[in-house]
């Protein structure tokens, strides 16, 4: 079967596409990078990108006066480059629902909560405001509502005694690099499918019980 040919959109320091990028680096995963695309300048994802030999691009979204001309530009970008799927990792700006139907089932991003709960920014500081004692992340196909979408994949960390947003979320920071490639996987051996709005598993996978999903083997 042929590689999937992803791009990955950031903003940022890129930790999750390097993630993803570290695993694509493996001739046998069933996914490749084909271009790493930032509305950011300045952003250190696209240092770490070349550095694993991925070509990268900017799309600088002050650029364009409307968000529609902006989403455009990404996805001729995208399909120039060749890539048929997408995984957003750290993009930091809100995607037009012509863009998300443009990929619709192409698309994943991961959130840093359990979703559907705290959707948005800050969601370490409100899980703890919030008392819960489970908190972690999400990888989803994207819809055209915020953080809304068919879950492929979580994992889910205690919430400790002494935790402050740092702590708790560098320890699911951990969870994010390591489900991204599996749901990436997933994805790209056709394992999974959208029926609905729900993610099916092909037959043979399944939750082990433990407190984080197991990757898929």
């Amino acid at each position: 079967m042929a590689r999937l040919k992803t791009g990955v959109l950031i903003s940022g320091r890129g930790s999750n596409m390097a993630a993803l990028a570290e695993a694509c680096a493996d001739p046998g995963f069933p996914a490749e990078i084909v271009l790493v695309l930032s509305n950011e300048p300045g952003a250190a994802g696209l240092g770490r990108a070349q550095d694993f030999g991925i070509p990268t691009a900017v799309v600088d979204h002050r650029a364009f006066p409307e968000r529609a001309a902006f989403d455009a530009a990404l996805s001729d970008r995208l399909e120039a480059a060749g890539a048929e799927f997408v995984c957003l990792a750290g993009f930091m700006r809100l995607l037009a629902a012509g863009f998300v139907e443009r990929w619709r089932d192409r698309l994943l991003n991961i959130h840093p909560s359990l979703l559907p709960a705290f959707r948005g920014l800050d969601t370490h500081e409100r899980a703890l405001a919030a008392g819960v004692l489970l908190h972690g992340c999400t990888v989803h196909f994207v819809r055209p509502d915020l953080d809304d979408g068919p879950i492929v994949m979580q994992a889910a960390v205690p919430v400790l005694p002494r935790d402050t947003a740092d702590t708790l979320a560098a320890r699911v920071l951990e969870q994010e690099h390591r489900i991204y490639p599996a749901a990436l996987r997933l994805v790209a051996e056709r394992a999974v499918r959208v029926e609905g709005e729900r993610v099916i598993h092909r037959t043979g996978w399944r939750n082990d019980g433990s407190l984080a999903n197991p990757p898929h083997p």
